[in-house]
């Protein structure tokens, strides 16, 4: 099964090539960069099965054995990762194509959006294995890259500026990550994630928190937490709603991911947790609020992703088993939920003509298929019972009570009265966009919604509540990973079978 590790970065990275050579026979790429991440999608699932009963699974590149090489690494958590970035990146393709505009307008031309979307693919998924802090860098340097041209595409006048800033608060995030990467070297005189694990733990107290603060200071900017996440709400909504979707989906997971693993392997004795619960709290409370404040649909939603950021930091700063179950189950919720969310929102916008809230009404009636496509997530992100959302708050929400101490209290506060807003959130945009009197924008011209995208749409619906219907399982599996990860032996054996140089 080792063999299988590498391929959800290898097929991505040739379907790249193939797409390139094959520019000007946008069928021809289309069929590849499908076939691509439908087999991606089925490795993942295969590696998941693998890393759940067995335990992780350890490639060595190029045959030289950690530490002294580059190793991939998928154990339960990077595996299911994958597995779900994967079903996620596959159903925005599916919409790409159904909105047509890939091959009908200069906004997403064929001959840059498929190379480009499989690499970012390509880079996610190499993030989510990386088993050395210099190939996770690698990974985020290749979607940061590929994220470049999506967010650019077209060239347009907003697009080039919003993406500028988005371009210079990234390559801030990586100089601020590569200058921990080397200060980590010299402190240890290795980037092998199982090795770091011992040899960190030898550090001087304050050496070893400066080096875990540059390491979170760098995810947290890719993660958007407050207060480093006033970019995000001006870059994100500008892009193509399938460029948008797949943002909100993953870049940011990737740094939650980030600090999850780092935390748990690298800095297990939690002495940034009173720093994470802070910033926790803060972003979920300040992002609802600035979604209240919306009156465009990408921007509400662009915040709604900020707020719910604050989720995951939360059980991750709670340093206990529950905790940490409850974010890995919230992030494969929030990937899967908001991508459909941004996904709905390109379906309202193809079908208004505008995310305008001021401007759009009535959807409910004169679409009422789009309405329930927006209901559902809606509700799911608002943590109504009792979709996969109420659950995932309730698991965070009693790992907080059961930890205790003033702060996880406060903490608990802010995540009920964040769900509470987001349900006000999702409620007044059902009531403005949905259900009122249909403005002249939304009936004038009728507009058919494409059959693909509105599938590729009903397909996340439909996965966010197998989540719900599945989340005994997925809690088991988000359990198991959890229990791991706090152990840190199973993922330090697999790497390093003959013991810690």
């Amino acid at each position: 099964m080792s063999a299988l590790v590498p391929l959800p970065v290898v097929v991505p990275l040739l379907g790249a090539a193939l797409t390139l050579l094959l520019a000007g026979q946008p069928r021809l790429q289309r069929a590849i960069s499908v076939l691509c991440l439908s087999g991606t999608l089925i490795v993942a699932v295969l590696l998941l099965v693998q890393a759940y009963r067995y335990g992780p699974v350890v490639v060595a590149v190029g045959a030289w054995p950690a530490p002294v090489g580059i190793v991939l690494v998928a154990d339960q958590l990077a595996a299911l990762m994958v597995v779900v970035s994967s079903a996620v990146t596959l159903c925005v393709l599916l919409y790409s194509i159904g909105q047509g505009r890939s091959e009908t307008s200069e906004t997403t031309p064929v001959v840059i959006f498929h190379p480009t979307y499989l690499v970012l693919t390509a880079g996610v998924t190499n993030a989510f294995l990386a088993g050395d802090l210099f190939n996770l860098f690698v990974g985020f340097e290749i979607l940061l890259a590929a994220s470049f041209v999506l967010i650019t595409l077209g060239g347009t006048e907003t697009r080039i500026r919003t993406g500028s800033t988005y371009v210079v608060v990234s390559i801030l995030s990586s100089m601020v990550f590569l200058t921990a990467v080397g200060l980590v070297y010299a402190a240890t005189g290795t980037l092998n994630l199982a090795q770091l694990a011992h040899r960190l733990d030898d550090l001087p107290d304050g050496v070893r928190l400066a080096l875990e603060l540059m390491l979170l200071l760098a995810f947290a900017i890719k993660a958007a937490v407050f207060p480093l996440s006033a970019w995000l709400p001006d870059s994100y909504p500008t892009a193509p709603a399938p460029v948008t979707a797949v943002f909100a989906g993953l870049l940011t997971k990737v740094g939650v991911y980030a600090i999850i693993r780092t935390e748990t392997l690298l800095f297990p004795g939690g002495q940034a947790d009173v720093l994470l619960m802070v910033v926790a709290g803060l972003t979920m409370v300040i992002g609802i609020l600035g979604a209240v404040a919306q009156s465009d649909l990408k921007r509400l939603f662009s915040f709604t992703l900020v707020s719910h950021i604050g989720y995951m930091i939360f059980g991750v700063a709670l340093s206990t088993a529950a905790g940490l179950s409850g974010a890995i189950f919230y992030v494969v919720h929030h990937i899967t939920i908001q991508t459909t969310l941004f996904l709905v929102a390109g379906l309202v916008e193809e079908r208004a003509g505008s995310t305008d809230l001021r401007r759009v009404g009535g959807l409910a009636r004169v679409a009422p298929l789009l309405g329930v496509l927006f209901f559902v997530p809606a509700m799911n992100l608002a943590g109504v019972p009792p979709f996969s959302g109420f659950l995932g708050k309730l698991g965070l929400l009693q790992a907080g009570v059961a930890a205790g101490g003033p702060l996880p209290w406060v903490l608990v506060a802010a995540g009920t009265l964040t769900s509470l807003l987001t349900l006000y959130v999702a409620s007044r945009v059902w009531n403005l966009a949905f259900w009122r009197a249909p403005r002249l924008a939304t009936i004038e011209p009728a507009v058919r919604l494409p059959k693909l995208m509105v599938g590729a749409t009903v397909a996340l619906v439909a996965f966010g509540l197998a989540l719900t219907v599945l989340a005994g399982p997925l809690f088991d599996v988000t359990a198991d990973a959890a229990a791991d990860l706090r152990l840190r032996t199973p993922y330090v054996r697999a790497v390093l079978p003959g013991g810690v140089p």
